[in-house]
């Protein structure tokens, strides 16, 4: 059976170089050096990269900001992914250039989700103080 990967028990290494290809990734797209129009109209945020214990394979997880045309984003950017790696193995210079999987970042509903609940009236009731 395989262990849950959370945080607190991935290495440091791995942390560090998720972090760099998500610090490349991001002055790529805002640099807008990818010349793909659906890339150039939108504004990407790179919010996390989570590495393979081996680096050879990265999650990269993403979000189009104003949550516009989600899809079309993740798509344009799966089609640039050979670009992308590319320029991620020429920066980093590692071992292994790792390969890139795009993934939309859901994180971001989720918290929406838990806000809406949390000003529910009848849970805002429980939540408050009683006098």
């Amino acid at each position: 059976m395989a262990k849950q990967t959370t945080p607190e028990n991935r290495s440091v290494r791995l942390l560090k170089v998720g972090e760099q290809v998500r610090h490349i990734l991001s002055e790529l797209l805002t640099r807008q050096e990818v010349h793909d129009d659906v890339l150039s109209a939108h504004t990407v945020s790179v919010t996390e990269v989570r590495m393979s214990p081996d680096l050879r394979h990265a999650s990269v997880f993403v979000k189009a900001l104003l949550g516009e045309d989600e899809e079309l984003v993740l798509k344009a950017l799966r089609s640039n992914t050979a670009y992308f790696q590319r320029e991620v193995a020429q920066r980093l210079r590692l071992k292994y250039a790792a390969k890139l999987k795009f993934l939309p970042d859901e994180s971001f509903d989720v918290a929406s989700r838990i806000e809406t609940l949390l000003s529910d009236p009848k849970v805002r009731r429980d939540l408050d103080p009683q006098d």
